[in-house]
Parts: C-alpha cells; sequence; structure tokens
C-alpha cells in the first residue's frame, strides 16, 4: 500500500500485529464495517496524521447506495470519506514546515505533476489523479492516515478542526468563483441549495459579488441560503415546463442582469433554466453533476455568447480558504448540523442521515 491510501492487500493490522488503526470501510451495498486499517511506510515527504474531523460528502453516499459514482466503481472494499482535518502526529525526514502536534486541513488528491495538466498547473485534471475514496483509492474515515506534506495545510489558531475539513467542500466553490471570474461587479445566480450551492454562495459572496439570488426545490435549504447572505430566494418546481416562467421570477428577484449561473445541481431543468437566465454575454458553470448528459438549448444560447464553464474538484485553494476562515470573510460553521462518534453505530446512523437529506446540510465526524 502508497501513498493515498492505494492498496492491493485490503484491511489489516497495525505495529507490530496490533489493530491499532481502525476505518469505515464500505465492503458492499449499503454495508459499513470498522474494519483494522494498515498503514504504509512513511515517506521522508509524508506525514502521519490522527484524524480529528471528517465529513460526508455527497459522493460517499452515493458509493455507499450505489457502489459507484460516475465511471468510477467500487470493485472491492474501500475507505471511505475525504472531507477531513486532524493532528500531525508524525514526519518524514524530509518535512520541514509541519510539526507533530500541528492541526492541519488536509487536501485528498495526488497528482502525478508529471503530465500535462500537472505541468500546466491544473493538477485537478490530472489522469492519474489518486484522491480519497476514489476508487481503488482508500479514503480518511479512519483513526490514522499517512499523506503527503505537501498537501497537509497548517490551520490558522482561530480556525476549528472542523472548518478545517470543511475546505474541502468550500475549495469546490471557491475553485468555481475562479473559474467564472467572480468579482464587485458580477450578480450571481445559484441554482440548487445543498451543501455545494450553499459553500459556492458563501465564496461568491467572499469574491464581492454584489447581488446573489439562490433557487432550490427545497424550502428549508432555501431558509438556510437566506440566513447565509443570500439577496433574494424562491422555491422552483422540478417541471421543465416552468423554465420561461421561473426565468422571469429570477430576473425580477436580481432586479439586473444575471451576470453568472452557478448550476449546482447539474440537471436537465437547472441547466436549461440557468442557460436562459443568464444575461447575453455572460457566463454559465456546470459545477453539479446530476446528470450525465441532457437536452439544452444550445442554439440560442450560442447567439447569445454565453460561455458554458465546467469545474472538476479544484486546484490550489486551500491557502485561500483558510485566509476566508481566518478573516471571517467566510463562516462554515451553520454549515454543520450533525455531528457524530466514530463507533459502528453512529458510521451507520451518521450517513442514513446524510442520505436522508431533511435538514441536513454537513454530517461531521469527530474522532
Amino acid at each position: 500500500m502508497g501513498k493515498g491510501g492505494m492498496s492491493t492487500e485490503g484491511h489489516g493490522e497495525g505495529k507490530d500485529g496490533e489493530t491499532d488503526n481502525m476505518a469505515a470501510w464500505l465492503v458492499g451495498l449499503n454495508s459499513l464495517k470498522i474494519l483494522p486499517f494498515k498503514l504504509p511506510p512513511l515517506g521522508p515527504h509524508d506525514v502521519r496524521v490522527r484524524m480529528k474531523a471528517v465529513g460526508i460528502c455527497g459522493s460517499d453516499v452515493h458509493y455507499l447506495k450505489t457502489l459507484r459514482c460516475a465511471d468510477f466503481v467500487v470493485k472491492e472494499p474501500m475507505v471511505i470519506g475525504h472531507e477531513c482535518a486532524g493532528i500531525i502526529e508524525e514526519v518524514g525526514i524530509e518535512v520541514k514546515h509541519l510539526l507533530p502536534g500541528d492541526r492541519v486541513a488536509i487536501e485528498p488528491g495526488i497528482s502525478c505533476w508529471r503530465c500535462d495538466p500537472c505541468k500546466e498547473g491544473r493538477y485537478n485534471l490530472c489522469p492519474d489523479m489518486k484522491f480519497f475514496a476514489t476508487p481503488p483509492v482508500h479514503g480518511s474515515l479512519a483513526n490514522q492516515i499517512v499523506h503527503p506534506a505537501d498537501l497537509c495545510f497548517k490551520l490558522p489558531d482561530n480556525v476549528s478542526l472542523e472548518e478545517g475539513a470543511m475546505c474541502e467542500p468550500l475549495s469546490v466553490g471557491v475553485h468555481a468563483c475562479r473559474r467564472a471570474d467572480i468579482g464587485p461587479e458580477k450578480n450571481v445566480l445559484i441554482m440548487g441549495a445543498g451543501p455545494i450551492g450553499l459553500v459556492t454562495l458563501l465564496a461568491a459572496r467572499a469574491f464581492g459579488a454584489p447581488r446573489i439570488v439562490i433557487v432550490d426545490v427545497d424550502e428549508h435549504r432555501l431558509s438556510v441560503a437566506k440566513t447565509l447572505g443570500a439577496d433574494e430566494i424562491f422555491k422552483v418546481s422540478t417541471n421543465i415546463q416552468d423554465v420561461a416562467e421561473e426565468v422571469l421570477k429570477i430576473h425580477k428577484a436580481m432586479g439586473a442582469g444575471v451576470d453568472v449561473t452557478f448550476d449546482c445541481a447539474g440537471f436537465n431543468k437547472t441547466m436549461s433554466t440557468a442557460l436562459s437566465a443568464t444575461r447575453s454575454g455572460g457566463k454559465v458553470c456546470l459545477v453539479g453533476m446530476g446528470h450525465s448528459e441532457m437536452t439544452l438549448p444550445l442554439a440560442p444560447t450560442a447567439a447569445r455568447e454565453v460561455d458554458v464553464i465546467g469545474i472538476f474538484r479544484y486546484k490550489n485553494t486551500w491557502p485561500l480558504c483558510l485566509e476566508f476562515l481566518k478573516s471571517g470573510k467566510i463562516d462554515v460553521k451553520p454549515l454543520i448540523t450533525h455531528r457524530f462518534g466514530f463507533s459502528q453505530k453512529e458510521v451507520e446512523e451518521a450517513f442514513e442521515t446524510s442520505a436522508r437529506g431533511g435538514n441536513a446540510i454537513k454530517v461531521m465526524f469527530n474522532l
């Protein structure tokens, strides 16, 4: 087993035959078990981290419910989890910027640094990316992990470990705002008030967007969006026949042109609405991946020169996320709605809570 949790050995014992490191393993459809997790040797540029906070992502739930997410298929038992922060327990001999006892937020993807995207600085597009809890790479819902030190970011004194774990979903919003060039002259529409829609709302405000409208099918999540600073909210339907009427309502709510729309759901209806609502010359950024294929009004979109851009994960976002959290420009604490410990029963309850949705936004493990 190497860095990033790549494994051909499955789970195993800890040092000297002791089972001192346990992890939450996805062992089958709707089946999670806490089992031993053998760590790889500590390399010269690695650190060993004791996990303290791990959040549940929608992709984690998707793997649990279907054993796949997009083209990634779980074919053998896999440790789950990738939104994480912890405390350094041991550092490799070449690690200079971290010490045992340091609290760190962890970027979960290890790129190759040799391919063209990596050399161009777009390492998030690396075809050989080893990303926590993406088959066949093990995740981070464990007592301890080994990870490259350069992907561990020291937390400011006023930023908690839970907030550190939230840097991962927040990074999606930050990367989306960078891709869409959000600033003080860009009015923003957000389709979807789930966890990613809400962190995109927080990021867009931190980047200076003067007016933000967010829509969703769920009234509770819209109320959360309002408390987080959305200027206007309103409930939409799932019926694609309602797009034209809802676009008129969006324009009225915005009170100006929609410069950038973030589709944080990724369905036929949300993307059609985004393309229709965005002003001529504006941008639509596809963030969510609800549908892999869509039928969309691209000809009228092209005639209005609306740019369509996509994002995949993130790159070089942790320093800015931590600065936003340190300065108070972004407060992610209200997003953490449920907390669980690390027992078999609590792991099962946590994933059931996250899968149900309802008033659950971010479910967090405290290890």
